[in-house]
């Protein structure tokens, strides 16, 4: 279940990004009204994932889910062109996680 809510706190989080660079600096309220719902959203659930993963697992992963998912979103919807150097960027964040993530903690 824990897992469940840190994936749920990601997706809110991503919705929430995006819906910032969409409300062009809090210029529009809706954007911006929705951008602080999904905020709010997504640090509930990111707590409530805390209570069972270590914290430096789930910033982590949180993290990781957030900006492999912002940086295509930001591609396809706005536009924005990653580098070579960009694609592996991201991919050395993402295998740095799965490490976090299989090695990085004792647990509790």
């Amino acid at each position: 279940m824990q897992y469940v809510l840190l994936g749920m706190a990601i997706v809110f989080e991503i919705i929430a990004t995006t819906l910032l660079k969409a409300s062009e600096g809090f210029s529009k309220f809706i954007p911006a009204a929705g951008c602080a719902v999904f905020y709010i959203l997504c640090f509930y659930s990111f707590s409530k994932a805390l209570l069972k993963i270590d914290l430096g697992v789930a910033y982590a992963t949180w993290c990781a889910g957030g900006i492999v998912a912002t940086t295509v979103i930001a591609a396809a919807v706005f536009g924005q062109k990653l580098t070579t150097a960009g694609v592996i960027a991201v991919a050395l964040i993402v295998v740095g996680c799965v490490i976090l993530n299989l090695y990085g903690t004792s647990g509790h």
